[in-house]
């Protein structure tokens, strides 16, 4: 694995709490696997609730009560 400058530090910083290099890289790899699922499972949802043409009704009927009850400006 070749790391370049920014990984380098970040590396480091992560061994500078006491973390063995394979620990910072396996804790690394584990954690930004598993903030890619979350964000997936987001991404996923926002789709679904996107293509439910009920809740589309829903939310542009509040948003539009929300713009009567803003101040005028």
């Amino acid at each position: 694995m070749r790391l370049d400058d920014q990984a380098s530090r970040a590396l480091h910083q992560l061994e500078g709490t006491g973390l063995t290099r394979s620990e910072a890289i396996r804790l690394a790899l584990v954690e930004t696997a598993a903030r890619h699922r979350g964000e997936q499972a987001l991404a996923t949802e926002a789709a679904k609730l996107e293509a439910d043409e009920d809740d589309r009704a829903e939310m542009l009927a509040t948003a539009r009560i929300m713009e009567s009850l803003r101040a005028p400006g």
